[in-house]
């Protein structure tokens, strides 16, 4: 009976692809046509066993980058789906910027069957999604991060906490600053309200885009200081430079 009415809607409301709009003959595993499924670049090995940067070269396998082998990360691991390119930067704009709510569902679950297949789910005991300072939260209407969250709380079962870490300083966006003015702006920015909530807790922070990872890395550090046990990120999409990208390239 489902598959009969969802093909009668079909024929009276034609599937479209979820970021061009164009007509989709069939469903497949994402509301994308094949122009805009290819325009996803996802983030495969081999990549930075910590930070989860792609390497430039095809060749090898998962290891530190340069980075994270001088710089100690709060986090016990982070990870991003796809680049923040193409199909996946214009699917979050409209979801972000638009409004499109149902297209934040379905890029929650790309996510939630992204971390079902590179951990054991089980092992986290909380999600928590990056939260937006009230005022930003007002002008929005929604915060992004809790609607990709509450897809990969549903679909593994886990806790959701959108209300225990706060931002408890307005800073101004982070769009346009380099990667020591972002670690600034987001200093102490970032609080929780009842520390018992994650105290020894296995944490998952979940986020729309990771473009230099100081407003991740600040929640991280205030989750652990809090009493969480560890924390690790999740993200739909990472920011790398354009040149990396085409390094990358492929699906």
């Amino acid at each position: 009976m489902k598959e009969i009415l969802n093909g009668i809607a079909d024929l009276i409301f034609p599937p479209r692809c979820m970021t061009c709009g164009v007509c989709l003959k069939e469903h497949g595993a994402l509301p994308f046509c094949p122009q805009c499924t290819a325009g996803i670049h996802f983030i495969r090995s081999p990549l930075c066993s910590l930070c989860g940067i792609p390497f430039y070269d095809a060749e090898g396998g998962d290891h530190l980058c340069g980075e994270c082998l001088v710089t100690r990360r709060p986090y016990a691991v982070a990870r991003a789906v796809g680049l923040y390119d193409e199909t996946l930067l214009k699917a979050i704009h409209l979801f972000k910027y638009r409004g499109r709510i149902g297209i934040g569902k379905v890029l929650g679950k790309m996510m939630a069957d992204f971390a079902g297949g590179i951990w054991d789910m089980k092992v986290f005991s909380l999600i928590v999604p990056v939260p937006l300072h009230r005022k930003r939260l007002r002008e929005r209407g929604f915060n992004q991060a809790v609607i990709l969250a509450r897809q990969i709380a549903k679909q593994f079962a886990l806790p959701l906490d959108f209300m225990t870490l706060k931002r408890a300083v307005f800073t101004a966006p982070q769009v346009g600053l380099g990667r020591e003015d972002r670690s600034v702006n987001v200093r102490g920015a970032f609080a929780v309200r009842k520390p018992e909530r994650v105290a020894g807790k296995t944490v998952l922070l979940v986020d729309d885009v990771s473009t230099t990872g100081s407003t991740l890395t600040e929640c991280v550090r205030t989750l652990l200081k809090a009493g969480a046990d560890s924390v690790a990120v999740l993200t739909l999409a990472k920011a790398v430079s354009g040149h990396d990208a085409q390094e990358i390239g492929g699906n």
